[in-house]
């Protein structure tokens, strides 16, 4: 899909349309004298979790199978692989910083990197429980501690 709005990207998920580019433009903040803003998702999900991590900590490496998240770098830095259902290439990563979304669609797999100490909120649209999210992932390891080390470099 070529560059896409906020509404419209999130319009695409919502109609289970995945945008090709898993970073997600976000509106522009509503600003006044109080502060900001800055919405995130509108439209409906049943999940909201924070997750922090350790530098050098190795999230995910799995896929869904009918789950997706939107993921907001609160604070840190991501670096965030993703690749087709059973590629054995080691993807270059996508650098996610403070500030940034993206977005990962089921049936792909994909691993955060976390270069420095971070915390994320993920939106998903299924419950996540602990059996329930278990229960739609699909483990694949690909970024080893080897591969992670020399990205941390």
């Amino acid at each position: 899909m070529p560059s896409l709005t906020h509404d419209e990207y999130t319009t695409a998920v919502d109609e289970g349309r995945w945008p090709d580019d898993p970073a997600v433009p976000l509106p522009e903040p509503f600003v006044n004298e109080n502060g900001s803003i800055q919405n995130l998702v509108l439209k409906p999900l049943k999940s909201v979790a924070v997750i922090d991590s350790r530098r050098g900590a190795i999230r995910a490496s799995h896929f869904h199978k009918t789950d997706f998240h939107y993921t907001f770098v609160a604070k840190g830095r991501v670096l965030y692989f993703e690749r087709n259902i059973g590629s054995t290439e080691i993807p270059k990563p996508r650098v996610f910083i403070a500030g940034d979304m993206f977005f990962t669609p089921p049936m792909r797999e994909h691993a955060m990197l976390f270069a420095a100490e971070s915390t994320v909120l993920t939106f998903a649209k299924n419950v996540r429980s602990h059996e329930e999210h278990e229960a739609d992932v699909v483990r694949v390891q690909f970024i080893t501690p080897e591969i992670a080390a020399e990205y941390l470099k």
